[in-house]
């Protein structure tokens, strides 16, 4: 999906770019596109060292959404198919 609309997608507001859900939106894009690729090329491990850092820098605005609204928590883990 291109990144403009992600971010209609997940913004609170009109000029909304950077809240929490927008961020996990466009991390979890990035997430999976790049697993795509480590799938492919195994010995990338420079990229593999972004991959985690973008999985836990996820995880840490997932942990602050929760902490503050649980409902939007659990709106955009649904959306995005992150909880089983």
């Amino acid at each position: 999906m291109e990144k403009s609309k992600m971010i209609e997608g997940f913004q609170l507001h009109e000029k909304d770019t950077g809240s929490a859900d927008v961020q996990i939106a466009l991390l979890t894009e990035r997430i999976n596109s790049l697993t795509e690729h480590l799938q492919k090329n195994k010995k990338d491990h420079s990229s593999r060292r972004g991959l985690l850092m973008m999985v836990g820098q996820r995880r840490r605005l997932l942990d602050y959404l929760h902490k503050t609204d649980t409902s939007r928590y659990s709106a955009i883990t649904k959306k995005l198919k992150l909880r089983r």
